[in-house]
């Protein structure tokens, strides 16, 4: 029996209005997350991960920012089409999202304790005593030391380790049915980093909850990750189950992400591989394969058009035209 789809995301384009002229850092993304299972999305920085999760939170700025066409369904709605009321009422309810620097996301001049109330006042509207009860117990459940205290504590009295603990008791407050965790461990010493992974598997398997976990980092995705989505200058260039991704990477890309994992069976003190150059300029795209000024194996066909996504199994995809020539042959 096929996997239940509870959020289907489908040739989703975003582009923003600057001062330079328009860009579109989100080009026709498409993309499946099944009920309980972890969705990695994969790229460096500027690859349009953060922004296809901003808009299925519906939290693009509208001054600037515009979802251009495409579908967000979630359990057979399209969010696209609900109104300003209708999201605010679902995220942090059904969708919610934990932030890439807790610092910023909680806000300083509220106690951890008001600010998980906040969730349950809102979206259960608890008495203020239910809505306590309920957040301590929430801060014992991510195993906060001492939640009495920190009830009571602002977000500057709490370690970075922390703070990211509060952000997940809030996201999970509501017991959502998905979770969009952006780069969650990012700005945690590597121990601090496992401990929340641990955590955010416990609770998953707990609750039940979907989750789509964004990172640059493919060792936290071999940890975390059911399937995967590998992106690139705001295309998907490659997605697969984690065992395609780790076992056949088909996409340059992916495999140059792969090899710049350090190698525990290295005996030799010998340099990371790295990816050269950078990932270029929304203003300034190469025509043909975005990826083809870093590639190894480029061509000239590269050059020409844009590769589409080619089916190499029954879940594995990639958008390489030397990769398609060779799996042919």
């Amino acid at each position: 029996m096929a996997q239940e789809v509870l959020l289907n995301v489908e040739n989703l384009v975003v582009s923003f209005d600057t001062d330079r002229g328009k860009i579109t850092p989100v080009n026709g993304v498409s993309f499946q997350v099944k009920r309980g299972k972890t969705l990695a999305i994969v790229g460096e920085s500027g690859c349009g991960k953060s922004v296809t999760s901003l808009s299925i939170m519906g939290l693009i700025p509208g001054a600037n920012g515009k979802i251009e066409g495409g579908a967000i369904e979630y359990d057979g709605q399209d969010l696209l089409k609900f109104s300003g009321t209708q999201m605010r009422k679902l995220r942090g309810d059904k969708i919610a999202m934990i932030f890439q620097e807790p610092m910023t996301a909680l806000n300083p001049v509220y106690t951890i304790g008001n600010q998980i109330m906040e969730v349950y006042k809102l979206h259960r509207e608890m008495s203020k005593k239910e809505a306590f009860d309920h957040a301590l117990a929430m801060l014992e459940k991510v195993k906060i030391p001492d939640p009495k205290q920190r009830m009571r504590e602002y977000p500057h009295q709490l370690s970075g380790g922390m703070r990211q603990r509060v952000m997940i008791a809030m996201s999970l407050a509501c017991n959502p049915d998905v979770l969009i965790a952006d780069e969650p461990t990012t700005a945690l010493d590597v121990t601090i980093q496992a401990q929340v992974l641990d955590l955010m598997k416990d609770l998953q398997t707990d609750l039940g909850t979907s989750v789509i976990f964004i990172t640059h980092d493919l060792g936290v995705v071999a940890e975390v990750a059911d399937d995967v989505v590998v992106m690139y200058a705001g295309d998907i260039i490659e997605r697969g189950t984690v065992f395609d991704i780790f076992k056949d990477p088909k996409h340059p890309y992916t495999q140059g992400l792969l090899d710049s994992l350090p190698k525990s069976s290295d005996t030799k003190n010998e340099e990371l591989q790295a990816i050269k150059g950078m990932v270029p300029s929304l203003f300034d795209l190469p025509q043909g394969c975005r990826f083809k000024d870093r590639c190894a194996l480029a061509e000239e066909a590269c050059g020409e058009s844009s590769p589409e996504l080619e089916k190499f199994s029954d879940t594995h995809e990639a958008a390489c035209f030397v990769t398609s020539r060779n799996n042919a042959a």
